[in-house]
């Protein structure tokens, strides 16, 4: 049987109530693309299944935005994935709230393995858990946390019965610098679950790149700043994770 593409994911980063792209998950970085609500619909209209909803503000330590990003959520006729800041029980509960298909825990949260056992445990079908990596070595962003090897966190995460990975090279995150593609190796050799890969995605050859990783377990491509910048359009995007050449 053959394997199904990769589902593209585009981003919808919201910080201050705009939709945003940032470079190396930095919030000084900021640029503004528009209203979260009208890019999630303009990702959609241009064909996309997925959606890849980011609460900025709560990833860096605010109080998030739970009511705007149900709006974008119930805005679309898509599945969307919800990240940012969600490392503990309020958090998480606020995230499902917002009646998106996904939650992604951050990866702050491995901080309480037994929470996130506990979490991975109850929810296997509607939880997936950010791998922010630098060097091998998990890094929480917008909370310091150290978390060692990535490679040790998907050992107890696996026997936990998680599902789904969101995995980052967070030098690369909004950089155009590539995907990092031994690391997703890495990490789809580790496990049986789905890997999602973030950051990094600048052109076409990108996305074939990791579609020829798919036979290995990738499951998915989130892309933001290409998409946000025009270097390739949703539609190009999704003809060459199928092999196939966008027309018209």
């Amino acid at each position: 049987m053959s394997l199904q593409p990769l589902a593209l994911l585009p981003a919808v980063d919201v910080l201050g109530r705009k939709a945003v792209h940032l470079v190396r998950g930095r919030a000084d970085s900021a640029n503004v693309v528009g209203e979260p609500v009208d890019v999630a619909r303009r990702w959609q209209s241009a064909g996309a299944s997925w959606l890849h909803l980011v609460d900025l503000d709560a990833a860096f330590g605010g109080d998030g935005q739970p009511e705007l990003l149900a709006a974008v959520v119930r805005s679309v006729d898509v599945h969307v994935e919800v990240s940012g800041g969600i490392r503990d029980a309020a958090g998480l509960e606020r995230a499902l709230a917002t009646g998106a298909r996904r939650v992604v825990l951050s990866t702050a949260a491995l901080a309480d393995r037994e929470w996130c056992s506990d979490v991975v445990a109850q929810w296997p079908d509607r939880i997936a858990v950010a791998l922010d990596v630098r060097g091998g070595q998990l890094v929480a962003r917008g909370s310091g946390w150290l978390g060692g090897p990535f490679a040790a966190a998907v050992d107890w995460l696996d026997a936990a019965g998680c599902r789904c990975y969101v995995v980052t090279d967070v030098d690369r995150d909004g950089a155009l610098a590539g995907p990092n593609l031994g690391l997703l190796r890495a990490v789809c050799g580790q496990t049986d679950a789905g890997v999602v890969a973030s950051g990094g995605v600048s052109t076409l050859d990108d996305l074939r790149a990791l579609s020829a990783l798919r036979p290995l377990g990738l499951s998915g491509a989130i892309v933001g700043a290409a998409l946000h910048t025009g270097a390739f359009s949703v539609q190009e995007g999704l003809a060459a994770l199928s092999g196939s050449s966008a027309t018209g």
